[in-house]
C-alpha cells in the first residue's frame, strides 16, 4: 500500500472521537500538569475605550483553576474546581455554581483525563460530536469538530492537525444567539512537553471584546491542595 493510500485510509477513519483520542495519546504523560502565569487583560468597550487589568493564575489539570485579581489584597477572584465555579469579592464568597470551563477542557484537561470524560463534557456543552470537517486557520490545517464546512456559527472547536492542540471555539453568543462568539488560542510556543498559547482573544461577530496576554509562565510548579479549597480563599491568596 502506497504512502498516499495509507494516508487516505487514515483520513477516512478519522472521527471527532478519533481527534480527541489523538490529542490525548500524543501528549499523555508528557504535557505539564500545573501552570502558573501573570495575565495582562485588555477589555474593549462599545464606546471605543479600553480597560486594563492584571490577574494571577494557577492551573492544575484536570479541572482546577485559581484566579486572583490584582492587587491580591483586593480579595477578588475565582476558583474553578470539582465541576464548579466560586467567585469572591473582598474575600467573601459571592457566587457558587456548577460549571465546567470549556477552555480548561480543550486547552489542558484533554491531555490529563480519560477520553470518555472529555467527550462527555463537550457533549454537555451541546457540541455535536458526530460532525467533523476541516479547513485552515492562520495558514495551518485544522480539524473542525461540531460543524460542517463553512459553518462558523454552530457550537464547534478547532484542532491544529499537526500539533493536535486546540485553537478556536465558536458558537452562539450569550444572550443574543444570533451573534457568534469566537475564542482564539494564539501565539503557541513549546512548553515542558506540551504547548502554551500566550495570547487568548475573545470576539463577538468579529469584534474583539477581550484580550489576555500571559507572562511569567512557569510549568510543573508544585501547588498545595488548599489553592482549590473555596473555604480557604482568604488564607491562601497571595501566598503561592
Amino acid at each position: 500500500m502506497t504512502h498516499t493510500l495509507v494516508l487516505f485510509v487514515a483520513l477516512l477513519q478519522t472521527t471527532p472521537r478519533g481527534v480527541v483520542e489523538a490529542m490525548h495519546a500524543r501528549y499523555d504523560g508528557k504535557w505539564y500538569r500545573t501552570l502558573t502565569f501573570v495575565q495582562h487583560n485588555t477589555a474593549y468597550h462599545p464606546d471605543s475605550t479600553v480597560e486594563h487589568s492584571v490577574w494571577r493564575e494557577w492551573l492544575m489539570a484536570p479541572g482546577k483553576l485559581r484566579i486572583e485579581f490584582q492587587p491580591a489584597d483586593s480579595g477578588n477572584g475565582m476558583i474553578f474546581t470539582a465541576d464548579s465555579q466560586f467567585a469572591f469579592t473582598k474575600d467573601s464568597l459571592t457566587m457558587a455554581r456548577g460549571f465546567v470551563h470549556p477552555l480548561l477542557v480543550l486547552g489542558f484537561d484533554v491531555y490529563a483525563q480519560p477520553v470518555d470524560r472529555t467527550i462527555a463534557l463537550l457533549t454537555q456543552r451541546r457540541i455535536d460530536m458526530s460532525v467533523l470537517s476541516e479547513t485552515t486557520w492562520q495558514g495551518r490545517p485544522v480539524w473542525v469538530i461540531g460543524a460542517k464546512a463553512g459553518d462558523v456559527h454552530s457550537r464547534q472547536f478547532w484542532v491544529d492537525k499537526e500539533r493536535l492542540v486546540f485553537v478556536r471555539l465558536l458558537g452562539p453568543a450569550g444572550q443574543d444567539t444570533s451573534k457568534t462568539s469566537d475564542t482564539r488560542f494564539n501565539k503557541y510556543a513549546p512548553l515542558a512537553g506540551g504547548w502554551i498559547s500566550a495570547e487568548v482573544e475573545f470576539l463577538v461577530d468579529g469584534q474583539r471584546q477581550f484580550l489576555e496576554e500571559y507572562v511569567d509562565i512557569q510549568a510543573n510548579v508544585p501547588m498545595p491542595a488548599t489553592l482549590w479549597d473555596a473555604r480557604q480563599w482568604k488564607a491562601t491568596r497571595g501566598k503561592s
